[in-house]
């Protein structure tokens, strides 16, 4: 798990929908009820849980963990801060969030935001404290028995490739950066990419043009909301 050719659903808000015809589930590891987490691997599937490894979200319950010295600049989304992932306190947060990812039964997790130096997170991160950081959080999962995805940070895919198992991706399409991706598919690690443009939502043709061009890049592409709650999808697999 997984395999290049793996289909998957993302959802991390709303009513989980398990009845998608998919491998890999991609879910919130705080949200998602351990039953669903159960059902979906006595089903066959296999289970990612997602959890935020770059930005504070002060709605977690392990959010009073993180020092005033840990959080910086807002990131855009309410109630998130980024961190400063060189922080000896960050780290240990995160190796307890993939303590509950393996005691959740999690095959697998999606650590989100591990790109915070290419934005302006008030702390002076460069490409290598992130590389330095992600092959933190690689290694990590992986002394747990977890796949570890790497979500997109798409400047620093070659260096990274060798410490993940696989790839998601945001919106490589719309910027066209999907190109980078064939040094994970190469080594057959699959590359699971969303995207949000309302040309793709609203446009069955601007949508088929997409999915051929993906699948002959063996990408597994979904065209989703924003806010993934699983109002609508539409897959190109």
């Amino acid at each position: 798990m997984p395999k290049v050719t793996d289909t998957w659903q993302w959802q991390l808000s709303g009513s989980l929908n398990t009845s998608i015809d998919a491998k890999v589930y991609d879910i919130d590891l705080f949200d998602a009820p351990l039953t669903t987490i159960n059902a979906l691997k006595a089903s066959g599937r296999a289970v990612v849980c997602y959890f935020s490894a770059g930005t504070s979200e002060n709605w977690r319950s392990d959010f009073t963990r993180f020092t005033s010295q840990d959080m910086g600049a807002q990131n855009g989304w309410p109630g998130e801060r980024w961190l400063d992932t060189r922080s000896a306190n960050v780290r240990e947060i995160m190796k307890s969030r993939l303590d509950l990812a393996a005691s959740r039964g999690c095959d697998g997790v999606e650590p989100d935001n591990v790109d915070g130096y290419s934005n302006n997170p008030g702390f002076p991160l460069t490409s290598a404290t992130q590389i330095d950081y992600n092959r933190f959080l690689a290694a990590e999962a992986h002394k747990r028995g977890l796949k570890v995805a790497l979500k997109n940070t798409v400047d620093l895919l070659t260096q990274l490739e060798p410490d993940f198992d696989f790839a998601v991706n945001e919106q490589c399409n719309e910027f066209n950066e999907c190109g980078g991706y064939s040094v994970f598919t190469n080594k057959g690690k699959p590359v699971f990419n969303a995207e949000y443009a309302s040309k793709w939502v609203n446009d069955s043709t601007a949508r088929a043009t997409l999915c051929a061009a993906n699948r002959a890049k063996n990408i597994r592409t979904l065209v989703l909301p924003l806010n993934l709650d699983g109002a609508f999808r539409f897959s190109c697999d």
